[in-house]
């Protein structure tokens, strides 16, 4: 990842299928890489955009008993008061600023890249008009539907209320379905219609 001093494989990329005017970054979840995202977006994308799925370092994580696996940040602990890897997440944000100054570089407007990411990948951003699509399974073993609804009543305070979107899935667990890919994809193109 660009500006990532840890060795980390070149993201995961989906080419848009003509010229790109538009670039969606989506970050994986703990332990996981960019490709399999790389594959649900290849199966939803609209072809003036480009998705890249980049690959977080491989580094302990506490959580998990100090085990090493791709993870773009430490986790001590999942409760709401646990303490947070300031500086890993600092360190992550950097690598996302790295790859969004490289698609402007590439000649796509920053106004017309969107962020992403699942589980541990989710990320935020300062601006209050943006838009945000929030998805959550109602079986998640691993992140229980009420953390999903007091992350959304923070993001509200954060951002404009009116353009938080929160969904929840009949059944889901920790992980994606089709319903919630094809309403990505609807929030995608909405955000990013074609220009050309």
């Amino acid at each position: 990842m660009c500006g990532n001093t840890m060795s980390t494989p070149l993201p995961a990329i989906v080419p848009a299928a003509r010229k790109a005017t538009a670039a969606v970054i989506f970050l994986h979840g703990l332990g996981d890489t960019g490709h399999g995202w790389a594959e649900a977006f290849a199966g939803i994308r609209s072809s003036h955009i480009k998705y890249i799925c980049p690959h977080a370092p491989v580094r302990p994580v506490t959580l998990n008993m100090n085990m090493a696996m791709p993870s773009w940040f430490d986790i001590i602990g999942l409760s709401p008061d646990s303490q947070e890897d300031e500086s890993g997440i600092k360190q992550a944000a950097e690598n996302i600023k790295a790859l969004i100054d490289q698609e402007v570089k590439n000649g796509i407007p920053s106004n017309r890249i969107i962020l992403g990411g699942f589980s541990q990948g989710p990320v935020g951003g300062a601006n209050r008009d943006i838009s945000i699509l929030q998805c959550h399974g109602d079986c998640d073993p691993l992140v229980p539907l009420m953390f999903g609804s007091l992350t959304v009543e923070k993001l509200k305070t954060l951002v404009n209320p009116a353009n938080v979107t929160f969904k929840t899935y009949e059944g889901m667990m920790h992980s994606s379905c089709q319903q919630e890919m094809m309403d990505v994809k609807q929030f995608i193109d909405k955000l990013l219609p074609p220009i050309d």
